[in-house]
């Protein structure tokens, strides 16, 4: 049971770490684009992951564990970031939302893969499978916006 605890408090942290991610590369997003649109847009997506981080933690909580503080440094959500950095520097609309895009899939991957973990308690499963239909959602208005150029 120990294990099937700690294995729930590690998915959390998981999450809360993607979270930690997706808002300050969307709160980075916002501040270097000029276009008002892309700029709403990231400050909604911004938004929405400081609100999944604080349900995360509260889950986090009644599992017992402490909430991952910092962001991934390496791997496919920082390389998507560093893409986006690139494509707002040449003023690349398109490049821009392809690279949330991308960072995106990797959100939406993590969840769908903790998703798919046995053990999960309900109120966990709950949480996760309502964020992973918004995040769900974003992505697809992102990808959206990008096939529309």
């Amino acid at each position: 049971m120990e294990t099937q605890k700690t294995d729930v408090i590690n998915e959390l942290n998981k999450l809360i770490v993607i979270n930690n991610d997706r808002t300050e590369g969307y709160e980075r997003a916002s501040s270097e684009t000029k276009d008002s649109d892309l700029k709403t847009l990231f400050n909604k997506f911004a938004s929405q992951s400081r609100k999944f981080h604080t349900e995360l933690v509260s889950e986090l909580s009644r599992a017992g564990g402490q909430p991952e503080k910092g962001t991934t440094t390496s791997g496919k959500f920082y390389r998507a970031w560093m893409d986006f950095k690139s494509a707002v520097s040449n003023k690349d609309r398109k490049a821009i939302l392809s690279s949330c895009e991308f960072g995106e899939d990797v959100a939406r991957d993590t969840y769908k893969d903790i998703l798919k973990e046995p053990g999960l308690p309900s109120s966990s499963q709950n949480i996760i499978t309502s964020q992973f239909n918004e995040i769900t959602r974003s992505h697809d208005e992102i990808k959206q916006l990008r096939d529309s150029l």
